[in-house]
């Protein structure tokens, strides 16, 4: 037992390391005074000054998060709303459809998502003349698109590890359905919906390659504008800008824990 256990714990341990490692480095170095990232040139909060006065990179920071926002809050909608329906609806006619239709995304290759994608605009502004040209709209659809399949198959998970038992009591004192879901259905997959709503912002805020073939003139995302700079060499304005993304994805994870462990610790009490 002692030698299975120390396996493990260094298995666990090398794996942390394996992916935190990078990211305590780019931390470490996005506070570096010297313009060579490579090389340390003691502590300095420089860059992160370099980097407020870049309108570039602010822009398109602000473009992609009002994108990601949009994005997850949409997939978050259609996504629930998919995967109730697979849960609850029992079985129908043209479900199996469906359902491969919702997890398609998933197991699509980017690059082909993006084609088609970018090919369907083109053929729809030919013949309704909408969407005008390619833009932010343009790639809000393309990031609802494949963010709603996660957030589908997150709900659709919880909803069938879920008591059913709550909502038949709730039917049996009167509960209208749109009161069940919205009184009772939706406060147990909330931690569900939180989950999907960060995985689906996080997968839009990352995208470079289906926002790439979506987007047009004036359009750039952060990951489009991060990717031409480091086709030049990494600047340590990346590294600071990197480091608030960080931060701000962890504040976000730990909230959603709190709140996970606050609804957990709920229903403890109601049993």
């Amino acid at each position: 037992m002692k030698r299975r256990s120390l396996f493990l714990n260094t298995t666990a341990i090398m794996g942390f390391i394996f992916l935190y490692a990078p990211m305590i480095a780019l931390i470490v170095y996005s506070f570096n005074k010297s313009k060579l990232v490579t090389v340390w040139g003691g502590w300095s909060l420089k860059w992160y000054g370099e980097l407020f006065r870049n309108e570039q990179i602010i822009d398109a920071a602000l473009l992609s998060l009002k994108i990601a926002f949009i994005s997850a809050s949409v997939a978050v909608i259609l996504g629930t709303m998919a995967g109730y329906v697979l849960s609850r609806f029992g079985k129908f006619r043209g479900k199996m459809i469906f359902s491969g239709w919702i997890t398609a995304p998933l197991v699509m290759p980017e690059v082909i998502t993006g084609l088609s994608l970018l090919l369907l605009f083109v053929a729809m502004e030919g013949l309704i003349g909408w969407p005008s040209g390619r833009g932010t709209g343009t790639i809000i659809i393309a990031h609802v698109t494949f963010c709603m399949a996660y957030v589908a198959v997150i709900v659709q998970s919880r909803l069938s590890q879920m008591d059913e038992t709550l909502e038949e009591a709730a039917m049996d004192l009167g509960a209208k359905p749109s009161s069940l879901f919205f009184l009772v259905t939706l406060p147990l997959i909330a931690p569900a919906i939180i989950s999907g709503w960060l995985l689906s912002f996080t997968l839009s805020l990352d995208d470079l390659v289906i926002a790439s073939f979506v987007s047009g003139p004036g359009n750039s995302t952060l990951p489009m504008v991060i990717f031409s700079k480091v086709r030049l060499g990494v600047s340590p304005e990346v590294n600071a800008l990197a480091t608030i993304m960080i931060a701000i994805v962890a504040i976000g994870v730990i909230a959603a824990m709190f709140q996970m462990r606050r609804q957990a610790k709920l229903l403890g009490r109601q049993d």
